[in-house]
């Protein structure tokens, strides 16, 4: 007697050309955007040849370079707070028992990816509104904070996976031979956990690197990071620039991603 054959939606007709003409949809603006950058004109949409003119344009422009550095600031300093709070946080939730309200908890770490980023915006806004009030400072903590905020999932996520997958064989064997909770830690979980914590701090960078929604309604005047900057550009005029910015981020961002997957593919 036959068995009856599994669904397959790869064997479905046309399954292969729906998602090449998906990808293909879904990456020719990107594709655009790059070729564009090497355009030798002033033209965002109109091929003059190939130059470099846009990238050295961009490299030597001090307000790019301002909002560059600032950015790689900001990015590093809320991905190490974001990582180090999702480090305590992952290990607090899977190094204990079941209990009630344990589900409660990864909600509540995860809620700025579930919540609109646009609400998390207009909330951090009125709150920190009133702190500089009161306090009279304006100055780039705000993005700090709310950038680590909103990155703290980010870093979790592949922190607690990575806490999930790990054998306690060792653990315990530190526990048996009466090491410390504190010792186990730093020369067990923390050098097998460490893949996990790079990984988080990467893609918590990668994520506060671009981010502009939370980054306008957050910062102050003279505060522009890279993408809002970016973004002011193309409200005023549109040149060649802006893609070879754009392409630059996107560099940046596939090194990242790619060297994240791979880290976090790594076995104990």
């Amino acid at each position: 007697m036959s068995r009856p054959r599994t669904f397959d939606l790869r064997a479905q007709p046309g399954f292969a050309f729906i998602a090449l003409f998906t990808f293909f949809m879904l990456y020719l603006p990107i594709a655009a955007l790059v070729v564009y950058a090497f355009n030798a004109g002033d033209s965002m949409a109109i091929w003059e040849g190939v130059s470099l003119r846009w990238f050295q344009a961009a490299a030597s422009n001090e307000r790019v370079q301002e909002a560059a550095l600032r950015s790689a600031i900001i990015a590093i300093c809320a991905a190490s707070i974001a990582t180090t709070a999702a480090t305590m946080a992952a290990i607090a939730t899977t190094r204990t028992k079941p209990y009630r309200g344990l589900t409660f908890k990864y909600a509540f770490i995860n809620q700025p990816l579930m919540v609109p980023e646009i609400v998390t915006a207009v909330a951090l806004l009125i709150v920190f509104s009133r702190i500089k009030v009161w306090t009279g400072y304006s100055g780039l903590g705000y993005l700090v904070a709310a950038h680590a905020a909103f990155c703290i999932p980010f870093a979790y996520l592949p922190i607690r996976a990575r806490l999930e997958s790990m054998d306690l064989t060792l653990e315990r064997a530190a526990a048996d031979l009466y090491a410390t909770p504190w010792k186990t830690f730093r020369y067990v979980t923390l050098p097998l956990l460490r893949p996990g914590i790079i990984a988080g701090f990467m893609l918590a960078f990668v994520i506060s690197l671009d981010d502009v929604v939370i980054t306008e309604f957050v910062k102050s005047g003279g505060q522009d990071t890279l993408p809002t900057y970016m973004l002011g550009q193309l409200r005023r005029e549109t040149t060649p620039e802006v893609n070879a910015i754009a392409t630059v981020f996107l560099l940046v961002s596939l090194i990242l991603v790619t060297a994240f997957f791979f880290i976090n593919r790594r076995k104990a």
